[in-house]
């Protein structure tokens, strides 16, 4: 089978090697599809702060599961499958607790640990996940980020009716988008700098979007949801500018949730989060609950993950779909690869 390393930043190494076989509690997986996200790119460039070299990539994607091993009787060879890609050590207090998407030894697929980027994979069962017969390759490899904006939206404390600002049109803003309206938001505004993007959004069901880099947000938000203004923000930008625009439009007593990766250590008005007493809480990837949502989110309409896709490259040329994702990204959503 094929298999693709990232032997260093920008430079992918083609190999052919041995077809894994499944060990007793494992599943092997024949990959179909796979989608590049930001922190992917941020490894291409060799700006990820946690992922060294050499290492396989690839973490959100979809297959058929090809074999399976002696101790695995709920998964059947044939079977259209996704995987949550978070290694996690089970006894540490978060996960003790429930909360095992933040254990203290996480490691990630294709970050801290090889990934899918070659023909066959071979994954623990339990974090193997089923995917209805509906659900194709293409949206069955977005299952992972849009389990990162439903996990989000959870997080918002978001009740029936709410009103959403989410800060960011990339992919995980819109699939975000989406999943808040999905799960009960009224309305949802949408702000970014790129009108392709927005007008992406606009497709799959924002309610408004706003070009921050032409229009007034403040003027925005209230020609929209009048004095009462915003129920929730949700920050899916990772920059200093879009936490400070969070504090400054929310509503007093309100919640901001951040799901953007900030890097540095960003200036912002705390005395603002105090004086109106706002809650700033991150978010951090997902749980199988979250999976478990986002595909009926998806199966059922609500998520439409195959407008994001702009480009599709095979995956022998692997590394022109890095560059695509990395170079024209003011054109592009989400780059899938198609094995």
């Amino acid at each position: 089978m094929l298999q693709a390393t990232m032997v260093e930043p920008g430079r992918i190494q083609f190999d052919e090697v041995p077809r894994p076989e499944a060990g007793v509690d494992e599943v092997v997986i024949e990959v179909k599809a796979c989608g590049i996200c930001g922190s992917d790119v941020h490894v291409w460039k060799g700006e990820h702060p946690f992922t060294s070299y050499p290492i396989i990539q690839g973490h959100e994607f979809s297959g058929v599961v090809d074999s399976v091993g002696t101790n695995v009787d709920s998964i059947n060879p044939g079977a259209k499958v996704t995987i949550e890609p978070s290694l996690v050590c089970g006894t540490c207090h978060p996960c003790r607790h429930g909360r095992y998407n933040i254990c203290d030894n996480l490691k990630v697929m294709g970050f801290q640990a090889d990934g899918c980027h070659r023909n066959f994979f071979a994954v623990p069962q339990q974090k193997v996940v089923p995917l209805p017969p509906e659900i194709s390759f293409e949206p069955g490899a977005m299952v992972e980020p849009a389990a990162v904006g439903v996990h989000a939206v959870k997080r918002s404390g978001l009740k029936a009716g709410g009103r959403v600002l989410v800060l960011g049109a990339g992919p995980i803003g819109i699939l975000t988008m989406q999943a808040a309206k999905g799960m009960g938001a009224s309305e949802v505004m949408i702000t970014d700098v790129v009108n392709f993007r927005l007008e992406t959004a606009r497709r799959v069901g924002a309610d408004y979007t706003v070009n921050v880099a032409e229009e007034d947000l403040f003027d925005s938000i209230k020609g929209a949801f009048g004095r009462d203004g915003l129920d929730v923000v949700i920050e899916c930008v990772g920059s200093e500018q879009a936490l400070e625009t969070a504090i400054q439009v929310a509503r007093k007593g309100s919640r901001i949730v951040v799901v953007g990766v900030v890097g540095g250590r960003p200036r912002l008005s705390l005395g603002l989060l105090q004086d109106r007493e706002l809650e700033m809480i991150g978010s951090l990837m997902y749980m199988r609950e979250d999976f478990e949502l986002a595909i009926d989110l998806i199966r059922t309409g609500r998520i439409n993950p195959v407008q994001l896709i702009t480009r599709r490259f095979e995956f022998e040329h692997l590394p022109e779909a890095y560059r695509e994702a990395d170079e024209r990204k003011g054109q592009n959503l989400k780059v899938m690869v198609i094995f």
